[in-house]
């Protein structure tokens, strides 16, 4: 029978449970990070969650200990202090790409909120209590809404976002749409219609 030292078990244990959950927690860091925000319990350093920086830590000290029994044949106190190294740089290590990856992702999207206020042209007339369509500026890109009102609106015409209803928009009229068909809005979030 194999006699496997204790310290070199709790390496061991230490490299591949870290590493599991490292693992785990990068592939599902979305979900867990959603459901600790939800909870109040998420802690992080500057902008980057506990969680596999810890991970990190507890693997590479595993390694860092493993390392040292075995190819320096080192035990004991000097075996965890080597180990203690080896985490403190995967903490380091962890923490520098876990927060290059923060600041490469992109800006949340807009919502249907944020539209409140501004302008939209309006695509297909909305019948009153009825659902039409409103086409709004956003993000650098025109993008098409249905839309409800309190009173008939016909197309062409340009009306102001007051609310949301859904994933539909409230609106308001502010103009009819002229003889000549065209409606000029030019505000903020308008759109140009000629």
């Amino acid at each position: 029978m194999l006699a496997v030292p204790v310290e070199d078990l709790v390496f061991v244990i230490c490299t591949l449970v870290g590493g599991g959950l490292l693992l785990v927690s990068v592939l599902v860091d979305d979900v867990l990070g959603g459901i600790l925000d939800a909870l109040n319990i998420g802690f992080d350093i500057g902008g980057v969650s506990l969680m596999p920086l810890a991970l990190a830590f507890v693997s590479m000290f595993g390694v860092g200990g493993l390392f040292a029994t075995q190819v320096l044949d080192i035990h004991g106190g000097p075996a965890a202090v080597t180990g203690a190294l080896f985490g403190a740089a995967g903490f380091a290590v962890a923490y520098l790409l876990f927060s290059v990856m923060r600041r490469s992702e992109g800006a949340t999207p807009f919502s249907t909120n944020t539209l409140v206020g501004r302008d939209a042209f309006v695509g297909v007339g909305i019948p009153a209590g009825r659902y039409g369509s409103v086409l709004v500026k956003a993000e650098g890109q025109t993008h098409e809404f249905s839309a409800t009102a309190s009173q008939d609106i016909p197309a062409g015409s340009v009306v102001r976002i007051t609310g949301t209803a859904g994933t539909g928009l409230i609106v308001a009229l502010i103009r009819e749409p002229s003889a000549t068909g065209g409606t000029g809005a030019t505000s903020e979030g308008g759109t140009d219609r000629g």
